[in-house]
């Protein structure tokens, strides 16, 4: 199956199936745990029982999404200290300590809380269980600041010098932390995550609307979710906008390849909206593009020159076909979002919110879209950054262990078998659990932790009943 292929093209492989999976969770969870939140203390707020009926239905899908997401997660740090251990060696005194931060101060601070945020209103009362359920969200959000932290550094690192061992080394932490891209792509990262959310939100709400109209919990949670949208869609754009410009400053290469450019412009680069990238004579075919609307986009001036492909040796040159593409779904999915939103701001406007059948049904082809420009994004960016894995320092080829790819061949097999079994029955589980109304008593999870020590449920009722003894 993988005859004739390197150990680096099969481990870059594994990597990327593997954190594909694992991206596609916490950027759904980190949107949940922050519209729990926002259910939770509307619930407190205006005693609508119906935000807490939908606080009680998202918890149960944020549990085991959550689930999820660890045990995928998990896995992918194995490979930094088995296909990639040079990497790691090279790296590790910068980039170890930064994802250490996130294991102590942001997963301990959501895994602290969440039983409490699931299971303890009971036990603790409102104002607590509303601190916890906040809790857990900023956690999600410290998780995402940290994790970028890491990525953004690889892309535009800062703050370091090289030591005799050829190791990257901590000279600012404020640099290394806080480097070029980390702010941009923190923002774009964040709102990607809550568009997916709204998304996912949406399209359920969508369903539950088709099937009733009258369906309260559906129509509350139908109309948060493309007030999300509207509001959201057009700050990732900009932000989006924002990045790009950053990008273009940082990694000139990358936005050659997002742009197709394999020629240089002196007097206006034009957007090509669509075509076909031909490698081998360094043109893109078919283009269909917008003179100098790139030089505008990228440098606000419409005969600002751009530089092109033809400007660096071939082996620094990024898989430009991936790249181009990728960035092409991500933006043309992020208008669509836009556009659902705007979609939604009309139909309410004229009071058929929860009339208009085909919103909903287009709600539900979009549920899923978010998850889409997520890996999307993340092509865009990392095949964007090849051949490199810290941006012009130290090469892919320079980062891989000394390993043997019928070794590799065989993780990388073994990883596609389980993750489709495992991944796929979750992620059955979970659409099973949206396919129920929010005002349904059990989705499949139990409301309670499981005893697996002292006092059982039979034991304390048996004591109940009899007080006296």
């Amino acid at each position: 199956m993988f005859d004739g292929m390197t150990a680096e093209t099969l481990a870059r492989m594994q990597f990327a199936f593997t954190v594909s999976f694992h991206i596609i969770f916490p950027a759904f969870s980190i949107g949940l745990a922050s519209y729990l939140a926002v259910l939770n203390g509307s619930w407190l707020w205006t005693k609508d029982d119906r935000y807490l009926t939908l606080f009680n239905y998202w918890k149960k899908i944020f549990a085991v999404a959550f689930g999820m997401g660890v045990v995928s997660g998990i896995v992918m740090s194995y490979q930094f200290g088995t296909n990639w251990s040079v990497f790691s060696d090279k790296t590790g005194p910068v980039l170890g300590p930064l994802m250490a931060y996130e294991v102590l101060s942001a997963f301990f601070l959501e895994a602290g809380f969440l039983g409490i945020m699931l299971f303890g209103r009971e036990r603790v009362g409102d104002k607590l269980h509303m601190f916890a359920t906040a809790m857990v969200a900023f956690g999600t959000l410290m998780s995402a600041t940290w994790i970028l932290s890491v990525n953004s550094w690889m892309q535009t690192p800062a703050g370091y010098s090289i030591n005799e061992l050829g190791q990257f080394v901590p000279e600012d932490w404020w640099q290394i932390v806080f480097n070029p891209s980390f702010p941009y792509r923190l923002v774009h990262m964040v709102l990607a995550a809550y568009l997916t959310t709204a998304l996912v939100v949406g399209g359920v709400g969508g369903l539950h609307l088709l099937r009733n109209r009258q369906d309260a919990p559906a129509r509350r949670m139908f109309s948060m979710a493309m007030w999300m949208l509207i509001f959201v869609a057009p700050l990732q754009i900009l932000a989006g906008d924002f990045h790009g410009i950053n990008t273009l400053e940082h990694q000139p290469v990358k936005i050659m390849a997002m742009e197709g450019h394999y020629e240089s412009h002196p007097d206006g680069a034009p957007l090509i909206l669509f075509g076909i990238p031909n490698p081998a004579e360094k043109r893109i075919d078919y283009a269909i593009e917008i003179p100098k609307l790139s030089s505008l986009i990228l440098k606000h001036d419409l005969n600002a020159p751009l530089a092109g492909l033809d400007t660096i040796p071939d082996e620094d040159e990024p898989p430009v076909a991936i790249v181009f593409w990728s960035f092409r779904i991500m933006v043309g999915l992020g208008f669509a979002m836009l556009g659902l939103g705007a979609w939604s701001v009309l139909r309410r406007i004229r009071g058929q919110l929860y009339e208009d059948r085909w919103l909903h049904r287009v709600a539900i082809v979009m549920g899923p879209m978010g998850f889409v420009a997520v890996l999307a994004g993340w092509i865009t960016t990392e095949v964007g950054r090849q051949p490199f894995t810290v941006y012009g320092l130290l090469r892919t080829s320079d980062s891989l262990a000394p390993v043997a790819a019928p070794a590799v061949a065989a993780s990388l097999l073994a990883f596609i078998v389980v993750y489709f079994f495992i991944f796929g029955a979750g992620t059955f589980y979970l659409l099973r659990m949206m396919n129920k109304p929010a005002g349904t008593l059990h989705l499949g999870l139990k409301d309670g932790p499981i005893r697996t020590a002292g006092i059982t449920p039979v034991q304390q009722a048996e004591a109940d009943a009899t007080p006296g003894e």
